[in-house]
């Protein structure tokens, strides 16, 4: 299933914000701080991990929520890597080390 990008939006008019106030919330500088909301809104441009933070504890949602896209490509970015790993480990790799690597592998959809 796909997801959105991000859900900023949605949570931004579930709570009655405006683009202005949550730019002053996340510490956004200068008088663009609308701007700086609409390009984060519209996936133009990614927030700063303290951004996405502060995205959490103004919404009350987890980062993983709030990008749900986002989160999703990393997550399958990440199991690829860790299925290249595990072949490249075979045969050397400790049990606990085989553990977290087959788990991360798991989390690959094709």
């Amino acid at each position: 299933m796909a997801s959105l990008s991000n859900y900023l939006l949605t949570n931004r008019r579930r709570l009655a914000l405006s683009q202005e106030e949550v730019g002053f919330l996340i510490g956004a500088k200068g008088s663009g701080k609308e701007s700086t909301v609409s390009r984060e809104e519209c996936s133009r441009r990614e927030p700063s991990l303290q951004t996405a933070i502060a995205y959490e504890v103004i919404y009350g949602k987890p980062i993983r929520e709030l990008f749900a896209g986002l989160y999703e490509e990393v997550e399958q970015s990440v199991a690829e890597r860790a299925r290249i790993m595990s072949h490249r480990t075979s045969g050397k790799a400790t049990p606990k080390r085989q553990e977290v690597i087959s788990n991360l592998v798991s989390k690959l959809t094709i």
